[in-house]
């Protein structure tokens, strides 16, 4: 009997530690079903911080470096400037990237640093217990806002997407979600799109990813996946924000 699907090469086998319901599963499988199908799995580094995929070693079969907490971008544009040949994502979360991180995401956009940034935007600081992050939306019960999300003293939920495409050496800045196969096979064809700009050396690509919580949330993963498809889609629309070979295509 002909196989037609499998485990990626690029993810060990081994069971994961996410909570049921958690969306880095299918986003760590989107990836390295990238990798194997470009055959790069020997020259790929990942570089992962502090958060719920502290432990992304433990998953992919390439190389992976471990960054302090929001560093990733700074810790990837050594590597890559390093050894250009290789290629280089760092793996993030919105209390990484979009709190502590913020400045060196923005800086690694605006110098045009040729690696690939999967953002995964879950609403929540997932590994330490379901605080307010960022990216919480208004009136969004989290453990800090045990009333919701007030923007009138925490601010406004961040779009870190929208941010990003207006930096120059930003080459791709699109919102995905992997609440549906649709969805799913959407995320996949951003984060190809994300490495080949890496290989093409056109600049940084960031791919955001709405996933769910289901833990932090205290939902079933049902009911996290329609909040997904309910609340977060609505504030965080779906989209490319900034494709730069969609430009090179309108020009020749």
């Amino acid at each position: 009997m002909a196989v037609i699907f499998e485990k990626p090469h690029a993810l060990l086998d081994v069971t994961t530690h996410y909570c049921p319901g958690c969306g880095h599963g299918i986003i760590h499988r989107l990836v390295a079903e990238v990798i194997d199908e470009m055959g790069i799995e020997g020259d790929t580094v990942g570089v992962c911080p502090v958060g719920c995929a502290v432990m992304a070693y433990d998953y992919f079969s390439c190389d992976m470096i471990e960054a302090p907490h929001g560093r990733a971008p700074a810790v990837a544009t050594g590597v890559k400037r390093s050894n250009p040949d290789l290629h280089v994502f760092t793996y993030q979360g919105d209390g990484d990237l979009a709190a502590i991180g913020t400045a060196e995401t923005i800086h690694s956009g605006t110098r045009g640093e040729n690696i690939v940034i999967v953002f995964v935007n879950n609403t929540t600081y997932g590994m330490t217990g379901g605080q307010m992050a960022p990216t919480t939306l208004s009136n969004q019960v989290t453990q800090t806002t045990p009333y919701g999300r007030d923007v009138k003293t925490a601010g406004y939920p961040l779009r870190v997407c929208e941010i990003m495409a207006k930096l120059d050496g930003v080459a791709l800045s699109q919102r995905v979600a992997v609440d549906s196969p649709a969805h799913i096979r959407q995320a996949k064809q951003a984060i190809r799109k994300g490495f080949e700009n890496e290989s093409n050396g056109r600049g940084l690509s960031i791919i955001e990813v709405l996933s769910s919580c289901p833990t932090n949330w205290g939902m079933t993963p049902v009911k996290a996946m329609e909040f997904v498809r309910e609340k977060m889609i609505p504030y965080y629309p779906l989209g490319v924000f900034k494709d730069v070979t969609a430009k090179e295509a309108q020009q020749e």
